[in-house]
């Protein structure tokens, strides 16, 4: 699988061309269970007479959302009240941790892998009570907020106004498709989106967060790096930012990054920074028996979260818990057939 090459690809086109008229969106699947599939192209979200104007436009972070009904609409949103309306205030004199994990594509592997990492990092930061899931249906369920652009800036402005910012942590986890632009946000044929390194800035700053443990699994995610490194903020990205990274086949339970970090390396007691390197250690052992290229994962704590991270990290349990879910990388899936290059599988 390699559709996160294709929507880059996509992409480079449009910007290249003229706006493309669109297919209608495909109809809902019966079974809210089940991920909607993609079928339609992406469609062209730029704006502007040339390239550069339409690839500067993409720093607005648009989102087209089509054919969905105004039921679907209203559901959304009633899922996203009643859970933002879930988490509780914080309490005055206790740092604390608020954790936000968003699949942003509907393919089922990232609402598998947004679940358990709010399952993971809530018992690591003793948030139970201050956890927030948005994800699509990943063919057992379908009962959180689904992820979008506008979900998740709408959720940190809410986890901005409940927290305290001088003391308060936010820790955020996001996983999908991504390009040298930003997050892909794609939800079957109905959602489409790119979420830019400016636009994920401007959200947590109109939501005044200003300590902040930010986690991006997709590939090129290292771009948001140089616009959000900050003293109080630690950011760790599944890949540079001219890196693809691995392990994203629809079917899988993890990414090779998600794996790697929250499955296995932040279930130990061990700091962030610790795990950090744990899991790109990891990665890059994957990645070499694979004969892919490496997709190197970059971590950048800055001193001032060096300085509260210890706080909120004396909430982590004590004795490691075990992986759950099928590992990413499996040798099967990674051949090398004779006097030819690899064959890549789950790259996003």
């Amino acid at each position: 699988m390699n559709r996160g090459r294709i929507i880059m690809g996509l992409l480079a086109a449009l910007l290249a061309a003229p706006a493309l008229s669109q297919s209608s969106a495909q109809s809902a699947t019966p079974d809210r269970a089940q991920p909607p599939p993609h079928t339609a192209p992406f469609p062209d979200l730029g704006s502007g007479d040339s390239r550069t104007e339409r690839r500067k436009s993409y720093e607005l972070s648009p989102q087209l959302q089509r054919g969905v009904s105004a039921a679907e609409i209203r559901e959304q949103q009633r899922r996203l009240d009643a859970a933002l309306a879930a988490l509780s205030p914080q309490q005055a004199g206790t740092p604390e941790a608020y954790v936000v994990t968003v699949a942003l594509d509907s393919d089922p592997v990232f609402a598998r892998e947004a679940r358990e990492a709010a399952r993971v990092l809530s018992a690591r930061y003793g948030a139970q009570a201050r956890t927030l899931v948005l994800a699509g249906p990943d063919g057992v369920r379908d009962d959180a907020p689904h992820g979008s652009i506008t979900a998740l800036v709408l959720a940190l402005s809410h986890v901005g106004s409940i927290m305290d910012g001088a003391e308060d942590v936010l820790v955020l986890y996001t996983t999908s498709h991504g390009l040298d632009l930003g997050l892909a946000y794609h939800f079957g044929d109905s959602g489409y989106g790119i979420l830019s390194p400016g636009g994920l800035k401007a959200a947590l700053e109109e939501a005044g967060i200003r300590r902040r443990v930010l986690i991006l699994s997709a590939c090129y995610s290292g771009v948001f790096v140089p616009l959000l490194a900050s003293p109080d903020t630690a950011i760790l990205t599944a890949a540079a930012s001219t890196r693809t990274s691995f392990g994203c086949a629809a079917e899988n339970d993890w990414t090779f990054y998600g794996d790697a970090l929250i499955n296995r390396a932040l279930r130990q007691p061990v700091g962030l920074e610790d795990a950090a390197r744990a899991a790109g250690r990891s990665v890059a052992e994957w990645e070499t028996k694979a004969r892919v290229l490496a997709s190197l994962p970059q971590v950048s704590i800055g001193a001032g979260a060096k300085a509260w991270l210890p706080q909120i990290e004396a909430q982590m349990p004590r004795i490691a818990s075990a992986p759950v879910g099928k590992p990413a990388f499996d040798p099967a899936q990674f051949t090398v057939p004779v006097r030819a290059g690899p064959v890549r599988a789950g790259q996003k």
